[in-house]
């Protein structure tokens, strides 16, 4: 039950951002744990007994690609994340190309962290009069003047990144090691969407609720049959 009420959770956090660009969806991974504070080894096999673990799993599938025409969207066509500077310093991996230009002219995603070039964070210039453009491999120009290089990062395993909300992931594995992507494959202009579909999210709630349903039945027969137990044996012949 505990499985399933997580299962409901994952769901609920899939619909909540089906709209969020480069949001990746989740599903669960049902594993057998061992249950109980004894060392189940140590019990003969006919004692022991596992339950259901329900374990989220991103899904890095790419989302479809919608135009915007805004020249400071952009979205990664093929593999890669953009790497963006968090509050606390670390660096945060994100699909979601929805950029901004600070009030100090820096590149900035949508919840105002710095978006991180070849050569650190990438400054724009807000007296310059020259269009901002990006082009297919990631260059951030200002008219006709280069101003940095988007850095697009891959991971061999990306499932073992840690969603940290909004889209954006960052890395506590410290075997999990980003690689930079050669040659990106950018659109301007556009976004990716969301790889969740709200249909297919809606079809599981009302599947996983059926589950948790089940399991809430059977916990039930079992402690009824418990009941009639103590009771019969309880009583004085």
């Amino acid at each position: 039950m505990n499985a399933g009420a997580r299962w409901q959770e994952i769901i609920s956090e899939n619909l909540a951002s089906a709209s969020v660009p480069g949001f990746k969806r989740q599903d669960v991974s049902f594993q057998s744990v061992s249950a109980g504070t004894m060392e189940q080894e140590a019990l003969p096999p006919h004692l022991r007994f596992r339950l259901a673990e329900g374990r989220p799993v991103t899904q890095f599938q790419q989302g479809e690609l919608r135009s915007t025409g805004v020249p400071t969207d952009v979205a990664i066509q093929g593999e890669g994340f953009f790497e963006v500077e968090m509050p606390s310093g670390a660096t945060g991996y994100t699909r979601d190309g929805e950029f901004h230009i600070s009030a100090q002219g820096t590149l900035v995603t949508k919840q105002g962290y710095a978006v991180l070039g070849e050569g650190g964070v990438i400054q724009l210039d807000l007296n310059a009069n020259g269009p901002v453009s990006i082009s297919p491999t990631g260059e951030v120009s200002q008219g006709n003047i280069s101003r940095g290089t988007l850095k697009i990062s891959s991971f061999t395993q990306p499932e073992r990144l840690t969603p940290a909300g909004g889209g954006i992931f960052i890395s506590n594995d410290i075997n999990l090691r980003a690689a930079e992507v050669p040659q990106p494959n950018l659109r301007s202009g556009f976004l990716e969407a969301a790889n969740t579909s709200v249909v297919t999210e809606m079809a599981n709630l009302i599947s996983s609720m059926r589950y948790f349903e089940i399991n809430q039945k059977m916990l039930q027969m079992h402690d009824e049959n418990m009941g009639r137990t103590i009771t019969q044996l309880g009583t004085p012949l």
